[in-house]
């Protein structure tokens, strides 16, 4: 019997509902709006294409855009003093950096000057530990889109084995700390896991994160268990997951597609972020 397929546009068009009266609420209690501060270093053409998305949903749901622009020739000091200037601004609820920056700057130096408390891809040093640690504070935007999606799901975690292909810092070892904070059993699978496929077919619940396309099939995954896709992989077939999708979907339970799975969740994830972050910088 073919898998359920997990909608990840409808569920992102959920959150964004949630997150707009959110602000709603928000602007009515304290008088005061969320604000985002996206970050575009060059020209890149996939770079601007993902912070438009992300200016455009942002404002949809009534947050106010603080976009600034840099061009490619600009310093690491310059796009650090932007950085400073996002952190002082009171208007500012939460700033992205838009991530590859062109070559001869440090991407990870810059990320790591966002102040936490509005770090809300949370990929700073500072959201890491805190991840880490299980303290309060803001968690990457993809990780926690996976998790909506298992939770409205009802896909339960607790004592659950999962399987996590990938350890990037962005999703993977992420995702794998949440997932252990929920007080799921989690294996981390890499490049030189042994017997990747019998690992992974223990799982009852399987993410993959690790770039290859079409890498998982149906050998990797147990009968009727929940699969995860986060890879997006442009090939001469179009956009395709790390999950090969049809002979998968036929022996998993549960399962997200590429695309429409986990992609809409993460701007959805940031508008909700952007939302808290602002609601603690506001209590103080």
């Amino acid at each position: 019997m073919p898998a359920n397929i997990i909608d990840g546009r409808a569920a992102a068009q959920r959150v964004r509902a949630e997150v707009a009266r959110d602000v709603e609420r928000l602007v009515s209690e304290t008088a005061r709006r969320p604000g985002l501060a996206t970050i575009l270093v060059g020209d890149d053409p996939a770079s601007e294409i993902y912070v438009r998305n992300k200016r455009r949903v942002s404002q949809e749901v009534g947050i106010a855009d603080h976009h600034r622009e840099l061009s490619a020739h600009a310093t690491q000091a310059e796009v650090a003093g932007v950085i400073d200037e996002c952190n002082e601004d009171d208007a500012v609820s939460g700033i992205l950096l838009q991530l590859p920056v062109p070559e001869g700057l440090d991407g990870a130096g810059l990320t790591s000057r966002i102040a936490p408390a509005k770090d809300v891809d949370g990929l700073t040093p500072v959201s890491a530990g805190r991840l880490l640690q299980n303290a309060s504070g803001l968690r990457p935007c993809t990780p926690l889109g996976i998790l909506d999606l298992l939770d409205s799901h009802g896909v339960s975690l607790e004592g659950a084995d999962v399987a996590v292909v990938g350890r990037s810092n962005l999703v993977g070892r992420p995702v794998a700390m949440l997932l252990q904070h929920r007080n799921a059993t989690v294996t981390m699978c890499h490049s030189r896991t042994r017997d990747l496929p019998g690992v992974c077919a223990r799982a009852d619940v399987l993410i993959a994160a690790v770039g290859v396309p079409r890498l998982i099939g149906p050998e990797y995954v147990k009968p009727g268990a929940t699969v995860i896709d986060v890879g997006i992989n442009r090939t001469e077939d179009g956009l395709v997951g790390d999950v090969d999708f049809e002979p998968v979907s036929e022996r998993a339970g549960l399962i997200t597609p590429v695309p429409g799975g986990v992609g809409p969740m993460t701007p959805a994830m940031l508008l909700r972020n952007t939302v808290q972050a602002a609601r603690v910088q506001i209590a103080g």
